[in-house]
């Protein structure tokens, strides 16, 4: 059965990998570890994003941000410490990845870890919007 896309339309040229990026980021679509996403406009009207995950019992050196191919990729892999015994173990520690997609244009700032919440901060500056002439040539 063929699969009918939105990015299929004739007038959407050069679409196919951003295509592929969204089925990737689809299939990949897990609840853990929880997230939230913020969104304001600085005075000078640059977006500003802040991507809060919360990675409670993480250490730093456990944790992974990598900008790539407009997307961001958050890994986490934590070792188990064979001495220690848990009576109940109610934070999770397994592995995890988390991607977002982003924008064309859009600038990974910095990462930051504090009280249980790994941060990564994000702009999309303001963009000058260009019209070109282009020149009809007779063949």
């Amino acid at each position: 059965m063929s699969r009918i896309s939105v990015f299929s339309a004739p007038f959407l040229l050069g679409f196919d990998s951003f295509e592929e990026r969204v089925d990737r980021l689809a299939k990949s679509a897990d609840s853990y570890p929880p997230y939230n996403i913020e969104r304001s406009t600085s005075p000078e009207g640059v977006e500003c994003f802040l991507v809060s995950i919360a990675v409670a019992g993480f250490a730093i050196n456990e944790l992974e941000v990598i900008a790539e191919d407009n997307q961001i990729v958050v890994r986490g892999r934590q070792k188990d410490d064979p001495g220690r015994e848990f009576l109940h173990r109610g934070i999770a520690a397994r592995q995890f990845q988390r991607s977002f997609l982003l924008a064309e244009g859009m600038i990974v700032k910095d990462a930051t870890l504090g009280h249980g919440m790994l941060v990564v901060s994000l702009e999309r500056p303001q963009v000058e919007k260009i019209a070109r002439h282009i020149e009809i040539r007779s063949v």
